[in-house]
């Protein structure tokens, strides 16, 4: 996979260059981890919140060094492959665009009250790309989505290339395995990487063609 998937950083989105909403977070923090991407884009990627990175890698840093969404050498890699193989320049965000650090330095879940802070500057980034499809990656983003239909993450596995309407946001919604998982969960969920991605692939033609 060659780094020419690595975003420009003209295409970040910057919505509030200094938030300090919520203060863990802003202690934890490098940069903000804003989206990429074109702003007229069809799909629209969110995951969770950027990982702690590797500020000494030499692209692949990650959103907490970077500032830019799906940037770390794994799980950025993976997201952006999987939609350049199947064709798509999506936008890329996450639910979270701070690094919520554990105690031992690594990534911790996102609380609620994150999720619920930071989902104004998703509400943004939604209404000024407007995309068909939002794929979301993971429960946390899924939850972060439905959310704002005031509904809650029951059962996530069985959700997984489901697609959903929601109709607050005039869009359709397909949860996927966020990649730090999915080498576990795609073949206990019956597929294989390819199955896997070319469902996903039809799942969007779909979604995007309507």
């Amino acid at each position: 996979m060659s780094d020419d998937l690595f975003p420009d950083p003209d295409t970040r989105t910057v919505l509030d260059p200094d938030c300090r909403r919520c203060p863990a977070l802003v202690d934890a923090r490098t940069r903000i981890s804003w989206g990429t991407g074109p702003a007229d884009a069809d799909v629209m990627v969110v995951g969770e919140a950027p990982g702690a990175g590797t500020p000494d890698a030499d692209r692949w840093r990650g959103g907490n060094h970077t500032g830019m969404a799906y940037t770390t050498r794994h799980s950025g890699r993976r997201i952006r492959g999987l939609f350049d193989r199947l064709g798509y320049e999506p936008y890329y965000t996450n639910a979270v665009k701070c690094f919520p650090a554990g105690d031992d330095g690594s990534n911790r879940e996102p609380t609620a009250e994150e999720r619920a802070t930071c989902r104004t500057h998703l509400d943004r980034e939604l209404a000024t790309v407007d995309p068909a499809v939002v794929v979301s990656t993971g429960k946390h983003a899924t939850a972060t989505m439905l959310a704002f239909e005031d509904r809650e993450v029951e059962g996530f596995l069985e959700r997984v290339l489901t697609p959903e309407r929601l109709p607050s946001l005039g869009l359709d919604l397909v949860p996927i395995l966020h990649p730090s998982y999915q080498d576990v969960w795609i073949p206990r969920l019956g597929y294989d990487v390819d199955s896997y991605e070319a469902e996903l692939g039809e799942t969007l033609a779909r979604l995007v063609g309507d």
